[in-house]
């Protein structure tokens, strides 16, 4: 007795690969975003219809490690000082 994806089975042409084995098709994705030459995975895997997830995923891994970094002020031509900004401004609060 040969089995169908055995050598002694059918033609080659019949022969399922192991991917046509997988039970139900399924297929994980995951995604990558590349900031300043340096790669950043998401975190979890994902079914191939939420591949969008997986690329918000990495996204926010991106955004959460860059916020993480100390930043160094900046400085303009002509600028005498450091302008500090009051509490409660900055990013997300609304401000103007």
């Amino acid at each position: 007795m040969s089995l169908p994806n055995s050598p002694q089975g059918s033609a080659a042409a019949s022969r399922q690969s192991w991917q046509d084995q997988l039970s139900g098709g399924r297929t994980a994705w995951s995604s990558t975003v590349t900031v300043q030459g340096q790669n950043i995975a998401a975190r979890y895997w994902y079914d191939g219809q939420y591949i969008n997830n997986a690329k918000e995923d990495a996204a926010e891994v991106a955004v959460k490690l860059l916020n993480q970094q100390p930043r160094t002020s900046t400085v303009f031509p002509g600028q005498l000082y450091v302008q500090q900004q009051p509490a409660g401004y900055g990013r997300g609060t609304g401000g103007l």
